[in-house]
C-alpha cells in the first residue's frame, strides 16, 4: 500500500521544526524527507540531518537534471526536495512528511493531489520576534527580513488542509499528531489496508 504524503509549513519562527522533530519521535511510521539548501549550515546544525548542504552550482545542476520534487527560491537561498528522497519510501507504504514552505508545498499539490497540507501559526507576530531573536543567529537586518516576508507565507494558509496555532507547545503537538492518525483512518486508506476483512464482512457467504 502506498504512503501518504504530508507537507509541514510555516513562517520562519513558527517552532515547526521543534514540533515536527517531536512528532518524528511519538511516531515511528512517518519518514522525514531532508531537503536541500543552497545556504550554508549555521553553527548548531548537521548536514544530512537538518538539510542536504550544497552550493548553488551543485543546485542548479540538480535543478537542470530534474532531480527535485520540488524547489523554490526561500529567503534568498534554494531550498529544494530530491524525488529519491520522497518516491521510494512512498512505495514502501511509509508516510513521508514535508517540512518546506509554501511554494515549495503548492508545486508538491499540482503533482500530488492527494497530498495533506498542514501549516503552523505562531500566536502573534510579536511571538514570531522573539523567537527569532532567541535563535541568536541571525543578525538584525536578516530578522526584519524574514519577519516582513513571514506576513507573506502566512497570507497562503489558505491552501491548506489544516492550520494549527503553536502557542501551547503539547497542544500543537497533539493536534499534528491528531491530523496524521486520522488520516490513516481514511476511507480509501481503510479499504486498502483492510481489504480482506471487508470483503469478509460484506460477502453473503459470511456467518
Amino acid at each position: 500500500m502506498r504512503g501518504t504524503l504530508f507537507i509541514v509549513a510555516a513562517p520562519s519562527g513558527a517552532g515547526k521544526s521543534t514540533l515536527v522533530n517531536a512528532l518524528l519521535a511519538r511516531d515511528p511510521d512517518i519518514c522525514l524527507s531532508v531537503s536541500y539548501t543552497s545556504r550554508p549550515p549555521r553553527p548548531s546544525e548537521v548536514d544530512g540531518e537538518h538539510y542536504h548542504y550544497v552550493d548553488e552550482v551543485e543546485f542548479q545542476r540538480m535543478i537542470a537534471n530534474g532531480d527535485f520534487f520540488e524547489h523554490a527560491m526561500v529567503h534568498g537561498d534554494w531550498k529544494g526536495t530530491a524525488r529519491g528522497s520522497v518516491e521510494p519510501q512512498l512505495a514502501r507504504g511509509k508516510d513521508v512528511l514535508l517540512e518546506i514552505d509554501w511554494q515549495g508545498a503548492r508545486q508538491v499539490r499540482e503533482k500530488v493531489s492527494d497530498a495533506i497540507g498542514i501549516f503552523i501559526l505562531p500566536p502573534s507576530v510579536e511571538a514570531l520576534d522573539q523567537r527569532m531573536r532567541k535563535r541568536a543567529q541571525d543578525s538584525e537586518a536578516t530578522i526584519a527580513r524574514r519577519l516582513a516576508a513571514a506576513r507573506d507565507e502566512m497570507s497562503h494558509f489558505g491552501e491548506f488542509d489544516y492550520v494549527i496555532v503553536n502557542d501551547d507547545f503539547e497542544t500543537a503537538l497533539d493536534e499534528l499528531s491528531a491530523v496524521f492518525k486520522a488520516s490513516r483512518l481514511r476511507r480509501n486508506v481503510q479499504l486498502l489496508r483492510h481489504d480482506r476483512l471487508i470483503r469478509g464482512l460484506l460477502s453473503d457467504s459470511a456467518p
